[in-house]
């Protein structure tokens, strides 16, 4: 089973489940022609959300994280400068044009015809200087954050709710939300300014930094002494040294503000990463990797039974019938229960296990009461998105926690052999070899073929079965391919986000549906068992060793060729303020269905979001 992004407790489970299922489409951007540019060097970078770009010394553009709305997918051609945005970039065309790409779901990449000179991509507005020094935005007007001032400008800065403008005069002035003071510029002249989430900064004409607006941590409080450019992230804040180095402060849960030493040329807050461009022309990036952070596929050594991928966590099933999980914790769903277990599943945030004597014991995020297992003896057990499900000695389904769609309401007075809970959707197998599922059904997943099973294996918006004979078949959404299982015959099915896995019954891997990186590598040789999760699968193999690998590309995965240049001239960086506007990025297609992905989970995603 695999899982999305966050958890959103209650009634905004589902709403949880579609941001969640919306991570599932990220990818970096293209690199069909990666090996063409190694000797390309990274002049200036940009980080947004969840994605990054780097600006090179062609003209071209290289992203890499997440692409679920085409934000890491640039177009082709010659940039100045490039900035990333929440779910969408803005980059600056060598002859003054604006072109931006990703999510448009207010109109953000609806850039306006003309000659610019900057631009900066904010969360879901836009913001350009004309080369006549007047502020020009577009996108998501609430607030006022896309009504510019009229006067001339030398810079602009697009935030969340807010934007901030670099008067010629050396003035800031700063437009749009101000319920944290995150548009009360201090008086003064200033050589530059970052907007970032409810904060914004700026570069004293002496080299101080100031910064006002939110700051819960300490985002807003800069550090004494020079500084030559600075960058408001998220909750955190970045500045970079006339010496080179830099300085970053504010929240650090993930590492963010733990710069590297060494020196840099240019530096970028994101929201919980941050990335710096190397003298050298290296990009190097720093704090939550999205996707890796968790340690999901840092497998222990030993031998084991079992396995199960979860969204940001694994839990295994040791040979001695101990549990062990690895991976993401904030929930505590790694902090496995000492004792003796005969299975284990790994959900998004929660883990539930079988003892041997039956009982389930469930650990982890209890939002909708998902580790709330009932008293008695089970013989299987399920973890799903925010519901979990056992399956009773005598044959019948009992589910708890979110039942939002009716993923728990398992029917009544029928025996089955096996049981899978999905995202908002459950499925068994019946004792006649039938499938049947329940709860949400927008795509068809709960729309089960006839016909005689052996095995069932439900994703989030997929569900997948294994016939007697051994061949796998699918059903639910597929635009990815999801469903488009291989022929051939198999001995077992893990349905994940927007990918399936089967294991053959040579005990070879075969993975399809969306894929990038490591997932279409699975490990080689015999395997007895798969699971795919969110972003990473397991494997056991037959000696009983674990093998785990990533599925999609994090922030923090830069390219190795941009990590480690090797030819052309060294990169100078631009010098100046590197927020959310500057960088840029490559040619590709935004993926298929990413613009439905952004109509859903956009607003649900930054009502779980706001103020975390």
């Amino acid at each position: 089973m695999n899982f999305g992004r966050r958890a959103i407790a209650g009634g905004l489970a589902l709403a949880g489940l579609l941001a969640l299922a919306g991570v599932a489409l990220a990818v970096s951007g293209s690199w069909e022609s990666a090996a063409a540019q190694r000797s390309e060097r990274a002049v200036a970078i940009s980080i947004g959300d969840e994605h990054a770009c780097a600006l090179l010394d062609s003209g071209a553009v290289e992203c890499w994280g997440q692409n679920w709305g085409g934000q890491a997918a640039p177009p082709s051609g010659r940039f100045s400068a490039v900035s990333t945005g929440g779910w969408h970039t803005c980059g600056l065309r060598a002859g003054g044009s604006v072109k931006c790409w990703g999510s448009n779901r207010d109109g953000q990449t609806d850039a306006p015809g003309g000659r610019f000179s900057a631009v900066s991509a904010g969360w879901d507005h836009s913001c350009g200087l004309r080369e006549t020094g007047t502020v020009e935005c577009w996108g998501q007007s609430a607030d006022g954050r896309t009504y510019a001032p009229a006067g001339r400008f030398s810079a602009v800065s697009a935030g969340d709710r807010h934007s901030c403008g670099l008067r010629e005069t050396g003035a800031i002035e700063c437009w749009g939300a101000n319920s944290t003071g995150g548009t009360e510029a201090p008086a003064g002249r200033f050589s530059a300014v970052s907007a970032g989430w409810d904060h914004s900064c700026g570069l004293r004409e002496t080299g101080a930094i100031e910064c006002w607006g939110w700051n819960r941590y300490g985002q807003a409080k800069a550090p004494a002494g020079r500084f030559s450019a600075v960058s408001a992230g998220w909750y955190h804040s970045c500045g970079l040294r006339e010496t080179g180095a830099v300085e970053c402060w504010g929240r650090n849960t993930y590492g963010q503000t733990d710069a590297p030493m060494g020196r840099f040329s240019t530096v970028s807050a994101g929201r919980d990463h941050s990335c710096g461009l190397r003298e050298t022309g290296a990009v190097e990036c720093w704090g939550s990797d999205v996707y890796g952070y968790g340690g999901q596929t840092d497998a222990p050594t030993g031998r084991f039974s079992a396995v199960s991928a979860g969204n940001l966590h694994s839990c295994g099933l040791r040979e001695t019938g101990t549990v062990e999980c690895w991976g993401n914790n904030f929930s505590g769903q790694t902090d496995a229960p000492a004792g003796r277990f005969s299975a284990v599943s790994a959900g998004w945030g929660h883990t539930c296990g079988l003892r041997e004597t039956g009982e389930i014991e469930c650990w982890g995020a209890n939002f909708s009461g998902e580790t709330d297992a009932p008293v008695g003896r089970f013989s299987a057990v399920s973890a799903g998105s925010s519901q979990s499900c056992g399956l009773r000695e005598t044959g019948a389904v009992e589910c708890w926690g979110n039942n939002f769609s009716g993923q728990t309401d398992a029917p009544a007075e029928r025996r089955f052999s096996a049981v899978s809970a999905g995202g908002a959707q459950t499925c068994g197998l019946r004792e006649t070899g039938a499938i049947e599922c329940w709860g949400w059904n927008a795509y068809g997943q709960t729309d089960a073929p006839a016909g005689q099973f052996s095995a069932v294996s439900t994703g989030v918006w997929h569900s997948c079965g294994l016939r007697e004979m051994s061949a796998v078949e699918c059903w639910g959404w597929n635009v990815y391919g999801q469903t488009d299982a291989p022929a051939g015959q198999f001995s077992a099915v893990s349905a994940g986000d927007y990918h399936t896995c089967g294991l053959r019954e040579t005990g070879e891997i075969e993975c399809w549906g969306y894929m990038f990186d490591g997932q279409a590598q699975p490990p080689a040789g015999v395997q007895r068992a798969i699971s795919a999760g969110t972003y990473h699968a397991c494997a056991v193999s037959v000696d009983g060793a674990i093998n785990c690998w990533m599925i999609y590309n994090g922030i923090a995965d830069v390219p190795a060729w941009l990590r480690e240049p090797t030819l052309g001239a060294p990169a100078t960086g631009s010098g100046g303020l590197l927020d959310r506007s500057v960088s840029a990025q490559r040619a590709g297609l935004a993926a298929l269905g990413a613009a439905l992905l952004s109509l859903l989970a956009l607003a649900l995603l930054r009502r779980s979001r706001r103020r975390s």
